[in-house]
């Protein structure tokens, strides 16, 4: 390779892409607790943004970052499923107080504690159901290096605009192992312009404009804030069940699925006149992608879908698949948690399914699925 051609070559893993799109995209804060494979951005956290919390464990984690994000700041926090499940309590509080937030949580194998060092994807009908009153969060998942930047930058977008903590989704294999990669290719972050209450009217601290309330930092002296984790009204005062304390609950859910149809990733190699399709995300992503370049290769007729945007499932992935007699998912579980998000206990007839514990899933698997 030439000296010019290799410029922009870099041996890298998606952690530090991860960490740097974010801080490019307006996160300024790390709060965390080290935990296997999440370490390397922890390490890459606390070099690039501008504060660096090391929390004792992780309910510490989110409750500190619920305070830095009251008072205008964008935290973020890296984990795997151990120590998920003791920030949910926390989760569910920032939620209802609607304070932006990402939390890039490192697939392992499970259950428990699990393996440490073992990559899965088995985390995601956990993310489902994690909000007390079945509530969506957004999650987007990671299925490349480019993915790690763009998809980065956007959890810090979504949270800002939608007032949410945001999930951004990945695995072991995706953040720790090294990869040449040309980083020239990736596209310029915008900085997202975390606007702040301007006016001299009262504030109302969860009064909805377009189905967000504007936001202001508790560290202004011009309006009170009050922020809340209980049912409460508009002012934030709290409430049992009153109409409108009801209404602002039931607005949590709709701004999100309202709000989530611009945010909407996914990739549609459509193959024409093919009868099958091939459904992925995250690491298995890269296996479905070979797979399907190998079939096309020999003369074989099928389409490829590449999830991003996981939750709230969007409905146009259902529109997608319902055009294809044959549909194989493949997800590294062994108990279809995509296809169960997509179609509950009624699988089509032709549904497919390409899973695996404690290894990854290789193109050869998703093959012979998709010619079984």
């Amino acid at each position: 390779m030439k000296r010019e051609e290799s410029k922009g070559m870099a041996l890298i893993e998606g952690s530090r892409l991860i960490m740097e799109a974010l801080a490019r995209a307006g996160a300024d804060s790390y709060i965390g607790y080290p935990i296997t494979p999440a370490n390397l951005l922890y390490q890459y956290g606390g070099q690039r943004l501008d504060i660096m919390l090391a929390a004792p464990d992780e309910i510490s984690t989110l409750q500190w970052m619920s305070g830095l994000s009251s008072t205008g700041r964008i935290p973020v926090t890296a984990t795997s499923f151990p120590g998920f499940a003791l920030m949910i309590e926390s989760i569910n509080m920032a939620y209802m107080m609607e304070l932006p937030m990402i939390i890039i949580l490192v697939q392992r194998l499970g259950p428990s504690t699990g393996t440490a060092t073992n990559g899965a994807q088995g985390d995601l009908l956990l993310l489902k159901g994690m909000i007390s009153g079945g509530h969506p969060i957004p999650v987007l998942c990671t299925s490349s290096f480019e993915d790690s930047w763009s998809l980065a930058a956007e959890t810090v977008k979504m949270a800002v605009e939608m007032r949410t903590p945001v999930v951004l989704l990945t695995s072991k294999e995706e953040v720790m192992t090294h990869k040449s990669f040309d980083i020239s290719k990736l596209d310029e972050i915008e900085k997202v312009d975390h606007k702040f209450y301007d006016n001299a009217e009262q504030y109302k601290s969860y009064l909805p404009k377009d189905m967000v309330p504007e936001f202001l930092p508790l560290t202004q002296n011009r309006h009170q804030v009050r922020i809340n984790a209980s049912t409460h009204d508009q002012m934030g005062i709290l409430q049992h069940s009153t109409d409108e304390a009801l209404a602002n609950t039931r607005r949590l859910e709709e701004k999100i699925y309202h709000r989530m149809k611009c945010h909407l990733k996914f990739d549609y190699d459509q193959h024409e006149n093919a009868e099958k399709i091939v459904l992925s995300y995250g690491i298995t992503a890269s296996a479905a992608r070979e797979a399907v370049a190998q079939m096309r290769a020999e003369g074989e007729k099928v389409s490829l879908l590449i999830a991003k945007t996981l939750l709230p499932v969007p409905p146009v992935y259902l529109e997608i698949l319902k055009k294809y007699k044959r549909v194989v998912i493949a997800e590294e579980n062994m108990n279809n948690q995509f296809g169960s998000l997509l179609f509950g206990i009624n699988k089509p007839e032709g549904l497919r399914v390409a899973g695996a514990l404690g290894k990854m899933i290789t193109p050869q698997q998703i093959i012979e699925e998709v010619k079984a």
